[in-house]
């Protein structure tokens, strides 16, 4: 007899059904005013653990698109309003994080002003894409090579997801 703590589609108890939890992560691409360099990427110093530097992401909230997740995170660990270029990629690995099998549909995106360490981020700072720091937390390392590859026109973005449409309330 199935009680309410089965999966209704195979009937194994739901201690043992388990999803991955979905996260975003953006590659920022910030142009400091009157620089005529290639542009500096942000990368953020993590405040919890795992400790080190990282792109700048996090969870998708309930109700929330990955394209809403991405804005608001980069806003809350940057202070920046972060336009999305395309889907960089999608990283599902289970080893990618020591915590939890966590997946990131990874941006691409580009900022103008300031960032400010917020949220989750301890410190934050720009690199170049061709001088990143020799540790990164995560795959990080990975997509930051396929970041450098689609730079080189060697690798596509796939589109963002147009907004939801609202419809008007009656």
């Amino acid at each position: 007899m199935k009680s309410a703590l089965d999966c209704p589609a195979c009937g194994a108890p739901v201690q043992a059904w388990r999803n991955p939890f979905p996260t975003v992560d953006v590659v920022i691409e910030l142009t400091p005013a009157g620089d005529d360099a290639p542009p500096a990427i942000v990368l953020i110093q993590r405040r919890n653990p795992p400790r080190g530097w990282a792109l700048p992401g996090g969870f998708v909230d309930y109700g929330e698109t990955v394209e809403q997740a991405a804005r608001r995170e980069m806003a809350e660990e940057t202070g920046l309003a972060v336009e999305l270029l395309g889907v960089l990629g999608v990283y599902s690995d289970p080893a990618r994080d020591p915590r939890q099998h966590n997946l990131s549909v990874v941006f691409v995106g580009r900022a103008s002003g300031r960032p400010a360490a917020g949220d989750d981020a301890r410190d934050l700072a720009l690199f170049r894409p061709d001088n990143l720091p020799a540790q990164l937390c995560f795959d990080h390392a990975l997509i930051l090579e396929h970041y450098r590859a689609w730079r080189r026109g060697e690798r596509p973005l796939a589109p963002v997801q147009a907004p939801p449409r609202q419809e008007p309330k009656p």
